[in-house]
């Protein structure tokens, strides 16, 4: 005591915290415990919330009835207009959408989604859909989305793979680009490596490694460096899902020719060096207005800047005729000349 961090739904805030508090706070007193609070960190998640669905029964009350025993009816873009009982049609009644409970019948039984999509499937999905604090609306077609990204990224690190061998990364001849995608590989293992340890935000980290995905399949370098970043790029990504899709991410690293089981493979590290930017784009506006992006070393000086953006065609068709009054500089970001 005290532990690194307490995990529990909202209600415990009420109940157990409540006196898992009192008798650490009641042990203290007594000398038996040396720390104020039983726990450094709390995280309280959210609560998962489903549609509801009833009939009236016959004594006026209503009979609740499980989302898998309901038929949604919709129209052609995909708007429910109504359900129906699957067992007799008969019409159903669609309310709110509520915390799942016993008492509304509106329970998800994720055994059904699991023999049909897989268990890393419904991991991703629970996990990606809302942060850990907020509740989660229970959504069969964001499952079917998980499931189609996963289903990609196999295909895309098994197209990866029948390009053949792979040679040793020498970082010291990569190209501007080959680096430029190097860099996204290891700002993506630092963004995650936060996300999940810090933050426990699983939702930020799993999107950051769809967009690394989406740089990597559109990174187009079949060069013997090239497909090296690629390959560091891939095991990465399949080392930072393992908390999350275990399964899949260990059959994906036995396939990229790695020694041992992954969870024995450790937390991947960024390269700080490789993190290092050349060039950062600059947005460059002209009374505020966008005119033109200009690519500039990291930590330029406004007046190099300026030099460089007045050169710029379009900037100057805007500034024709006009004095520059004065010239707005966040650096690596912005330049606005205001013009009069």
């Amino acid at each position: 005591m005290p532990v690194d961090q307490y995990i529990g739904g909202i209600e415990h805030a009420i109940m157990h915290l409540m006196y898992f508090r009192f008798y650490h706070k009641l042990l203290r007193d007594a000398g038996l415990v040396h720390s104020d609070e039983p726990a450094d960190r709390l995280l309280c998640q959210g609560m998962v919330v489903a549609e509801t669905f009833s009939q009236e029964a016959a004594d006026g009350s209503r009979d609740w009835i499980n989302p898998a025993d309901v038929v949604m009816d919709r129209d052609e873009r995909g708007k429910v207009i109504g359900a129906r009982l699957a067992s007799d049609g008969s019409p159903v009644a669609v309310g709110a959408v509520e915390k799942m409970s016993k008492s509304k019948n509106n329970g998800v039984d994720p055994q059904g989604l699991v023999d049909r999509y897989g268990a890393d499937t419904v991991r991703l999905f629970s996990m990606f859909a809302a942060p850990p604090d907020q509740s989660l609306e229970w959504s069969e077609s964001g499952v079917e989305g998980s499931f189609r990204f996963l289903r990609r990224l196999w295909a895309l690190i098994m197209n990866h793979l029948e390009q053949g061998e792979v040679p040793v990364l020498d970082v010291a001849v990569l190209t501007d680009e080959q680096r430029e995608l190097r860099r996204l590989v290891h700002d993506t293992i630092a963004k995650v490596s936060d996300d999940i340890g810090r933050r426990f935000t699983f939702n930020t980290a799993i999107a950051a490694l769809m967009e690394l995905t989406n740089h990597l399949a559109r990174f187009d370098d079949e060069s013997a460096q090239g497909r090296a970043v690629a390959r560091e790029g891939w095991t990465a990504i399949v080392q930072l899902m393992a908390p999350v899709t275990p399964h899949i991410s260990e059959a994906l690293w036995e396939a990229l020719g790695q020694v041992g089981a992954l969870q024995d493979a450790g937390w991947p590290e960024p390269d700080e060096r490789a993190r290092v930017k050349t060039a950062v784009q600059l947005v460059v506006q002209v009374n505020g207005k966008l005119r033109a992006r200009i690519e500039t070393v990291p930590g330029c000086a406004k007046e190099e800047a300026l030099e460089q953006a007045l050169a710029e065609a379009n900037v100057q068709r805007f500034m024709e005729g006009k004095s520059v009054r004065k010239v707005i500089h966040v650096p690596d970001r912005l330049l606005n000349i205001v013009v009069g």
